[in-house]
């Protein structure tokens, strides 16, 4: 944990807080932080877990007998805070669970907070989830840890090579210049994460170069990925992949050094976020990976369903820690994709079938992206407008609403080229005008499909070339989403009128 964790925790403890809450996976670090705030204070310190029950946080001395169970550390240690322990710190490592769980732990947990409170001393509770009662959560001080900046990167990541060192030779050959880029495309992990990666490169050939960021990469890819909430998405290298949506290209181009100093020293705040409205499959997507392009930022997607949790504020933590990861890997583009699945139940006054949860999870989203200060930039997409919860709306959430609309036909000669060229098919050799045409109404996804459905026909034909005709024959037999939901699309476009910058 970083210095400046310990401070703040010291600084709490020094206020008088009695009971402080750190919710964390990284137990150990956790641990080791609320020991040395403790230990800042001259004071007794005492760590309680199930396995060992009470034993001495600092000397190293067996653990008191028959202290196992909670209830019963809870009763020594009240017994145990007299006049030569005040200010004794109780630190209890995954006490949670058996409090929720028995009202008699419960009771004891209560006492041991009061008994703390009136002798200057305080109860630190680690748990590795945010599930127990709510009076918990009431009387405890809830301790964010945060994830480590840069200079604590630095001085994980040589204690690491020190220690693999030990074991057997490492060979460092990196310049200030590539290392200073690691720890920049470390952040973002927490501190166990990080210190497995540089195990894992180093382990491979004994080596610490800077050719193994690609291989960083790729496993902090992987980490994040396992965490179900913001998954690394591949854009387009080049705004040339990228067909049409001339007017949000301008967009992106016009503000793509807003976030530099020289901008600040102007007079210029950085964009904030747009929401991207419009037909499904047009290319809401395609905008998000636009602006990540456009800007060379990577692009992190929220998996808005997997934010949701059975237990009571797990929710609500998934939400804080996702967006808190985000800031620690600024700058970045955070994509909100289908934004309305998530909180469709805030549009109506009976706020969802969820006890407010919906609501709940909005209301924090709304005020982090109020008061967010890290080169964090948010791309929210939506289908369905009305699912939309007025909020959303307001002017400021946004810095701009986009209406993506289906391709012109210009739009269309593009995306045609891209999608042929992609599949290894020269555009000169097809009919471009002919298709532009007979796709009038379809969207770029519908295009690429047609695209792809052609080349699986010439090849389940004896592997015979691709021509126009077969993505014709395509085209004229899979109607498009323009004629298979006309209506719905004639809404969106009259409800865009006056209220959104169309994208191309």
């Amino acid at each position: 944990m970083s210095t400046s964790d310990q401070q703040r925790l010291t600084d709490l403890l020094a206020a008088g807080h009695s009971c402080i809450r750190l919710v964390t996976s990284e137990e150990r670090e956790a641990a080791e932080l609320a020991i040395a705030a403790a230990a800042s204070r001259n004071t007794a310190v005492r760590l309680w877990t199930a396995v060992g029950g009470v034993r001495n946080g600092i000397v190293v001395e067996p653990p008191i007998p028959d202290t196992a169970h909670l209830a019963a550390a809870c009763t020594w240690l009240i017994k145990n805070i007299g006049d030569q322990d005040r200010g004794a710190i109780s630190i209890l490592i995954d006490a949670s669970p058996a409090i929720s769980s028995d009202h008699v732990t419960a009771r004891a947990w209560r006492e041991l907070v009061e008994a703390s409170t009136a002798r200057g001393g305080a109860v630190i509770m680690i748990d590795s989830a945010d599930t127990t009662l709510p009076i918990v959560k009431t009387l405890a001080t809830h301790f964010e840890c945060a994830l480590p900046d840069e200079a604590s990167l630095d001085d994980l990541i040589k204690s690491t090579l020190r220690l693999l060192h030990r074991r057997r030779p490492v060979t460092v050959d990196i310049s200030k210049r590539d290392f200073d880029s690691m720890l920049k495309n470390l952040r973002g992990l927490s501190r166990r994460q990080v210190s497995q990666i540089i195990r894992d490169v180093v382990s491979q050939d004994h080596e610490f170069k800077i050719e193994d960021l690609d291989e960083i990469l790729a496993r902090k890819r992987q980490m994040l990925q396992s965490g179900g909430l913001l998954e690394y998405v591949q854009s387009p290298v080049s705004m040339d992949s990228v067909g049409g949506l001339d007017r949000l290209k301008g967009w992106l181009m016009s503000r793509k050094d807003a976030v530099a100093d020289e901008a600040r020293s102007f007079g210029i705040q950085p964009p904030r976020g747009v929401l991207i409205l419009g037909v499904q499959g047009a290319g809401k997507s395609l905008c998000a990976k636009a602006i990540a392009t456009a800007w060379r930022r990577p692009l992190l997607r929220m998996d808005m369903g997997a934010l949701y949790d059975k237990f009571i504020g797990e929710s609500e933590r998934n939400l804080r820690e996702a967006l808190h990861q985000a800031e620690a890997m600024s700058p970045n583009v955070l994509w909100f994709d289908e934004i309305e699945k998530a909180f469709a139940g805030t549009s109506g006054s009976g706020g969802g079938s969820d006890s407010g949860l919906s609501k709940r999870m909005f209301g924090m989203l709304l005020t982090w992206m109020q008061e967010h200060r890290s080169s964090v930039f948010v791309a929210a997409t939506a289908n369905d407008i009305e699912s939309l919860p007025p909020e959303l709306m307001r002017k400021g959430r946004f810095d701009e609403i986009f209406f993506v609309d289906l391709p012109s036909p210009a739009a269309r000669e593009a995306i045609f080229r891209i999608h042929l060229q992609k599949r290894s098919r020269t555009p000169a050799e097809f009919d471009l005008p002919r298709l532009v045409a007979e796709s009038d109404g379809f969207s770029g996804a519908e295009i690429e499909q047609a695209i792809s459905a052609s080349l699986f026909a010439a090849f389940g034909q004896n592997k015979r070339p691709l021509t126009t005709q077969d993505i014709l024959a395509t085209l004229s037999q899979s109607p498009p989403l323009s004629v298979t939901r006309a209506e719905k699309i004639a809404e969106l476009r009259a409800w865009a009128q006056g209220r959104c910058l169309m994208a191309e």
